[in-house]
């Protein structure tokens, strides 16, 4: 039973190599959501999440024996971070099975942390793959097997920051969201919570598309999903672990599924309240607590989401910061058939109203219709984008909503255009930097005017002071001089790119 966990999680050695983290409020967080956000900060662990813990707490309890032969464990990279320190510290030789698809900067903190004790194999691509040959060399080298999650003694190593949050948060609490990948996180604080104070709520939470959990629980057994999603490496399990699903279908209140999406916006939430960048299983708690507080509507309630590391390649954040705005349902991605011809675009941008163009994607495809792929800012309210859809269509723009569309949001936007299908006559090219301020790309077309038809067009806003915009105009070379003039009253920096190699072989 759950209750056997307690007197493991009270006698637990954690603290000799991990922290007692903060819990930390979310004010920009709470004031928009109207319930008071709270962060377990297990990212400011020494190994920046709470792998450590149950790592530890299940090499303490090796024999002697064992500890002269070594230990083997698989991991994508965190609790590989656990077994390299723990090694380190206790003197004792590891082999570390890592998935190939382990971002870098886990493969070399393993490697940093471990030093001489640690020797690192990586295979396969998917943690479950790392697993066999973990337990192939199990069998092969006699070594003793730490695992990730399924073990008891890592369960409850997990457990303590369950008792953590209770002594630091003793008032009231509605409920305390934990990532699940093979659950051992979840078994510990749901065993312990639910044992002290079991009013409050354990909500697990798992990306879509590695749901094991919630699969399991639908079927009232461990199943093993076909395919796992690897955007949130940290939980990329196919299978729920025994043990810790033994614990979690008698404690657990719920599991919520959430989207690379809104994984993406609970890591910029993260930032914009505790300036720290989330790993994507980091910040999957918080994204649960999202969802969970808007689809039951709570306001004025207390709720706490475990954010568990902060283990991320740096180049990651490029797409991370993409994907943002529509996990907040502050973006929309649509398809939309404008005209081809001079001011069809300026326009468009008036039928819009005052919303904010975040992106703009167009090339010249014939003399008739332009199909341009649009990024428009929205409210996170539903009914927003719906009145946006229908404002479109009754002034008779053809609009597909590409929103949900993956591969429009994965490859299309950064695809769209290329060689325009023929010459197309008198086209120069210029690229622009404006300030990023609402209204600053009206401007822009107010002043171009009617006058020249827009062959191509790039925009996408990043955030930053300036907006950057390419731009293909087809003008006469007799009408060029009157361009510059154009130019100059809109005092915006520019520099012609049509000798650009890069417009001459993919665009031109």
């Amino acid at each position: 039973m759950p209750q056997s966990y307690i007197k493991r999680i009270l006698d637990a050695r954690v603290y000799d190599v991990a922290i007692e983290t903060p819990i930390d409020h979310a004010p920009l967080l709470s004031a928009r959501l109207g319930n008071s956000i709270l962060l377990k900060r297990e990212d400011l662990q020494p190994v920046f999440s709470f792998k450590l813990r149950g790592a530890y707490n299940r090499m303490c309890r090796l024999s002697d024996a064992e500890k002269a032969k070594g230990v083997v464990t698989a991991s994508a990279g965190n609790h590989a971070q656990g077994v390299a320190l723990s090694a380190a510290r206790m003197n004792i030789k590891a082999t570390i099975v890592m998935p190939r698809t382990s971002p870098q900067i886990k493969i070399d903190a393993v490697k940093a942390r471990g030093g001489r004790e640690v020797k690192i194999v990586l295979h396969g691509d998917t943690y479950d793959e790392a697993s066999k040959y973990a337990q192939q060399l199990v069998k092969e080298l006699k070594l003793t097997y730490v695992h990730p999650y399924d073990d008891p003694d890592v369960i409850a190593g997990q457990g303590t920051i369950g008792m953590e949050i209770l002594r630091q948060h003793p008032g009231p609490l509605h409920a305390v969201f934990v990532p699940v990948g093979g659950g051992g996180l979840c078994a510990g604080v749901a065993a312990y919570i639910k044992y002290v104070r079991p009013e409050i709520k354990i909500i697990a939470v798992e990306p879509e598309d590695a749901a094991c959990l919630a699969a399991a629980m639908e079927k009232n057994r461990r199943v093993i999903l076909p395919h796992v999603g690897i955007f949130a490496d940290g939980v990329a399990v196919a299978q729920i672990g025994e043990e810790t699903f033994r614990v979690l279908k008698k404690t657990i209140d719920g599991v919520v599924t959430v989207s690379t999406d809104e994984i993406c916006a609970a890591i910029k939430d993260i930032f914009e309240d505790t300036r720290s960048i989330a790993e994507p299983a980091g910040a999957l708690a918080l994204a649960g607590l999202k969802k969970y507080a808007e689809e039951n509507k709570l306001r004025g309630e207390t709720l706490l989401a475990i954010d568990s590391g902060a283990n991320t390649n740096f180049d990651r954040l490029r797409y991370i910061s993409e994907r943002t705005e529509t996990g907040e349902k502050r973006e929309a991605v649509l398809a939309v058939t404008i005209p081809e011809k001079p001011g069809s675009f300026k326009t468009f941008c008036k039928a819009i109203g005052k919303r904010n163009v975040t992106e703009f994607n167009y090339r010249f495809a014939d003399n008739t219709s332009a199909h341009i792929f649009v990024g428009m800012q929205t409210s996170p309210e539903g009914e927003d984008l719906a009145d946006l859809l229908a404002q479109l269509k009754a002034k008779g723009y053809p609009v597909v909503d590409m929103t949900d569309n993956e591969m429009a949001k994965l490859h299309v936007r950064h695809m769209v255009g290329g060689h325009a299908p023929k010459a197309v006559d008198n086209e120069i090219i210029f690229r622009f930097e404006f300030p990023e301020r609402p209204g600053a790309l009206m401007q822009f077309l107010n002043v171009l005017g009617d006058r020249w038809n827009i062959s191509m067009f790039h925009y996408r806003n990043h955030g930053a002071a300036f907006g950057r915009v390419l731009v293909g105009m087809q003008v006469p070379t007799r009408e060029r001089k009157e361009l510059e003039s154009y130019l100059k009253e809109l005092n915006y920096e520019y520099k012609e790119e049509t000798s650009n190699e890069a417009y001459q072989l993919f665009l031109a």
